[in-house]
């Protein structure tokens, strides 16, 4: 099968949070979901402080839907929303 590459932004429930527990929890829970270990995370300035985490994985295609990982990373603790923004097939 081929891979994906799958681009995700979490919102947190305020300006509060540690962003980088936040990223430590979600990258566990997407090695759990697909064992991916290629990551590429980006902290996103979006107003008054607030700042979105979008983190961009490659997992196997045969996974199908990230679904189940999205309702995981949504109970992590100080997660107020996830959304997965793009989802592509790796080419190579």
């Amino acid at each position: 099968m081929a891979q994906v590459v799958v681009s995700i932004r979490i919102m947190p429930k305020g300006t509060e949070i540690d962003m980088s527990v936040l990223e430590s929890s979600a990258k566990k829970e997407i090695i759990d979901f697909c064992n991916s270990k290629e990551f590429k995370t980006d902290v996103q300035p979006i107003a008054f402080g607030l700042n979105a985490l979008n983190i961009i994985f490659v997992m196997d295609e045969s996974k199908g839907s990230t679904e189940i990982l999205e309702q995981k990373i949504a109970e992590i603790d100080g997660v107020e929303s996830v959304e997965v923004t793009d989802v592509r097939r790796a080419v190579g």
